[in-house]
C-alpha cells in the first residue's frame, strides 16, 4: 500500500504561482516515476508532468516553459513549481505513483 497526500493548491490571480507537493508514504521499495495529472471541469485527465528516479522529466506542451516537477528522494516527495499560471490551468490536480492516486488539490487561476 502507497499513500499518496497533495498539498499546496489553492486561489491564484492569472500570472501567479503555486507550489504543490506530494508526500509518499507507506510500503514502496524504491520511487520510480511519479507524475502530476489535472482534470479540468468537463475535461478528461490529462498527464502534466512527470519524473523519474534518476531526475528525467516530461511536462505537457500546454505548461512547458511555466511548471517545474521535482523530487526529493530522501523525503518521499515530489513537487510542482507552477508559474505564469494561467485560467486554463484551474483544475485539481493529482499525484500518482505506479497505479496509487492522491486525493486531489484544487487549483482555481482567476482574477
Amino acid at each position: 500500500q502507497v499513500q499518496l497526500v497533495e498539498s499546496g493548491g489553492g486561489l491564484v490571480q492569472p500570472g501567479g504561482s503555486l507550489r504543490l507537493s506530494c508526500a509518499a508514504s507507506g510500503s514502496f521499495f524504491r520511487l520510480n516515476v511519479m507524475g502530476w495529472y489535472r482534470r479540468a471541469p468537463r475535461k478528461q485527465r490529462e498527464l502534466v508532468a512527470a519524473i523519474t528516479s534518476g531526475g528525467s522529466t516530461n511536462y505537457a506542451d500546454s505548461v512547458k516553459g511555466r511548471f517545474t516537477i521535482s523530487r526529493d528522494i530522501a523525503k518521499n516527495t515530489v513537487y510542482l513549481q507552477m508559474n505564469s499560471l494561467k485560467p486554463e490551468d484551474t483544475a485539481v490536480y493529482y499525484c500518482h505513483y505506479s497505479g496509487y492516486w492522491g486525493q486531489g488539490t484544487q487549483v482555481t487561476v482567476s482574477s
